[in-house]
């Protein structure tokens, strides 16, 4: 291992190290959602909580942005057999921190990020459903904030290695980098039944 390559490892363990504040245990990050069919429309909402833990809420007000990656997949469940793939929709919104607070994709939220009301999902069915017909919607969301290209970036510039890109790095610092950038990510799934307006 050269000495560039162990300087970067080190300035990425640093940076690393300075992320993980020790800290009380938060909520766990969670998703729900509610669907609702007319007709031949389904419209999805999804509701996302708690996925700003402390660490990432620091990054998000020292200027980061995180970037929420919301997948919706419309389902039609048949007993005793596996669920068909109605349709699906896929979306990224964007969380900053701005002098007037939290912005959700241009959009303030004066209660703070603790509960992000994500984008609404519309289909059209080729068909009206027919009685007795169940229809279900899967919600996955994940919020990034830092990736393994911008932790690598930060520790080519601690370690004031100008011009290391991603080709110069090892293996093992790829990894460790990925790594990082996966546990300073949240996750979550959650799904509901489509039922008719009330």
């Amino acid at each position: 291992m050269g000495k560039r390559t162990r300087r970067t490892l080190g300035a990425a363990l640093v940076v690393a190290a300075g992320l993980f504040a020790p800290g009380a245990r938060a909520e766990e990050p969670r998703v729900s959602c509610t669907a609702t069919v007319s007709g031949r429309r389904v419209l999805a909402r999804s509701v996302a909580f708690a996925f700003l833990s402390a660490e990432l809420d620091r990054l998000v007000r020292l200027g980061m942005a995180g970037k929420l990656e919301v997948e919706l997949t419309l389902w039609k469940r048949r007993s005793l057999w596996f669920n068909t793939r109605v349709d699906g929709a896929r979306l990224t919104q964007v969380i900053v921190f701005t002098r007037e607070g939290y912005v959700l994709d241009g959009r303030p939220l004066p209660e703070g990020p603790a509960t992000l009301e994500l984008e609404r999902v519309a289909w059209t069915l080729e068909a009206r459903p027919e009685e007795g017909e169940r229809l279900i919607v899967q919600v996955e969301v994940k919020l990034n904030v830092v990736t393994a290209a911008s932790l690598g970036r930060m520790a080519s510039w601690l370690s004031r290695t100008d011009g290391a890109g991603e080709t110069d790095r090892s293996v093992v610092t790829g990894t460790l980098l990925r790594t990082v950038a996966e546990d300073l990510s949240q996750r979550a799934s959650g799904r509901c039944d489509v039922t008719p307006p009330t």
